[in-house]
């Protein structure tokens, strides 16, 4: 496990970071956001679509729990668990985005992941924090055998 903490000064410089990080994410990658309503998950997330060339806006799929975005060099994946229950989480089959190889091999990420009852056993998380009104602390944790390598150099 390895860890890198960054501060994002702006709505801007979020979505910049997710910019970078998109450009650079190897397919079945997977990204655990956590963090406060917000916090700047979905601005990030926003990056991330742009750094895959996705043209259509990326929105949070807080009512409908997953966007698929294909028309970008890699597929996206974009889940928010907010207003599940852990008990609502299995019956989703929701692993079947970083497991099955039936589906088409991209991006996953997850926001509100502490709703999952399964983490899946590589992958990034992304702790946000609070600074002030539009500063944030982000803190990234490789985990299992994600590449800390990808990260390092984005500062």
């Amino acid at each position: 496990m390895s860890h890198k903490s960054l501060v994002l000064h702006s709505h801007q410089t979020t979505l910049a970071f997710g910019e970078r990080l998109g450009k650079i994410l190897p397919k079945k990658s997977i990204l655990l956001l956590k963090g406060d309503l917000g916090a700047g998950k979905t601005t990030f997330v926003q990056g991330i679509g742009k750094g895959l060339r996705i043209d259509d806006p990326i929105v949070s799929p807080t009512f409908i729990l997953v966007n698929e975005y294909y028309q970008g060099h890699l597929p996206l994946y974009h889940l928010d668990l907010y207003r599940t229950e852990k008990n609502m989480v299995e019956d989703l089959f929701l692993e079947q985005y970083w497991e099955k190889e039936d589906i088409l091999p991209g991006i996953t990420v997850i926001e509100w992941p502490e709703r999952l009852l399964h983490l899946p056993a590589n992958y990034l998380k992304i702790d946000f924090f609070y600074i002030n009104n539009i500063s944030r602390q982000i803190i990234l944790t490789t985990v299992g055998d994600f590449s800390f390598d990808l990260i390092k150099h984005l500062n």
